[in-house]
């Protein structure tokens, strides 16, 4: 099977996030966290140095003040579609349904 792979810029990435959570309002931001292990690690076992290895352990989106690099305006990729608005119902007219 050939090597197949959808590879997306940051932007992308949070673009479809706010799309894929049904969001739209406020700038939201590619939020990565971060682990760090230490280790000694070497090509041999007399060559051996002390390492860090840093896991991504959680990708996501969050709320940001500003659009950047990293952001996206939800209102602006994800509008709200005429669809999703309900309609509003109309105000009665005063003295509706009296006599």
């Amino acid at each position: 099977m050939a090597d197949e792979r959808y590879v997306f810029t940051h932007k992308e990435l949070v673009e479809k996030l706010v799309k894929a959570q049904g969001l739209h309002e406020g700038i939201w931001g590619l939020y990565v966290e971060f682990g760090l292990t230490g280790v000694n690690a070497g090509p041999s076992p007399t060559e051996r140095y002390p390492a860090a290895i840093v896991p991504v352990l959680k990708i996501g989106i969050r709320r940001m003040a500003e659009e950047d690099a990293l952001a996206v305006d939800a209102a602006r990729v994800n509008p709200i579609e005429r669809s999703e608005v309900r309609p509003s119902r109309p105000a009665p007219a005063r003295g509706a349904g009296r006599t």
